[in-house]
């Protein structure tokens, strides 16, 4: 049986388009840890984190991960800080094949301010914020089973690197 694919990196390196791209590719389930959570609680993850607070946010993201790692094998994408919560990825490993999306700080933030509002990167300079993030939480996304660089090149053909590694690591066919 396929293990989990689960993607890591900044906000900004393309986790969830990527991640999107390689599940159609394996013909597996995806799951946006993010946006499971603003069904879950009705809220964007901007105004879960003003009105709740990160630990509270925190809290309900290690929740929805454990939650979807038990589930049938799948290409999940947690969000960008879920990696540096202890623990998380050595618990997450067990089920699980752990990808880290590599890109600049300069390049995630660019990406990041095209998207929806990421409460932790709000204020007058988000690529030093985007640095400070990218200095925090390094050392745990190097933790992962894999890296693949993800700054320069498009997301098909960081997908495509993806599936091949699901396949030759992680048992997806």
């Amino acid at each position: 049986m396929p293990r989990h694919v689960l993607l890591v990196g900044l906000p900004g390196a393309g986790k969830t388009t990527v991640g999107r791209i390689a599940s159609e590719h394996l013909g597996a389930p995806f799951m946006d840890i993010d946006q499971i959570l603003v069904r879950q609680v009705g809220r964007p993850v901007d105004q879960i984190f003003g009105m709740m607070g990160e630990p509270y946010f925190r809290q309900l993201e290690r929740e929805a991960v454990a939650a979807a790692l038990a589930g049938d094998p799948a290409v999940i994408v947690p969000g960008g800080g879920w990696a540096a919560q202890p623990g998380q990825m050595h618990a997450a490993r067990e089920t699980g094949f752990i990808i880290y999306l590599r890109c600049t700080a300069g390049t995630a933030a660019r990406r990041s301010e095209q998207g929806e509002a990421r409460p932790l990167l709000a204020g007058a300079d988000p690529v030093q914020r985007m640095r400070v993030l990218l200095e925090e939480r390094e050392p745990f996304y190097r933790l992962a089973d894999h890296e693949v660089a993800a700054g320069t090149r498009e997301a098909a053909e960081v997908a495509r690197e993806v599936v091949a590694l699901a396949q030759s690591h992680a048992g997806w066919m």
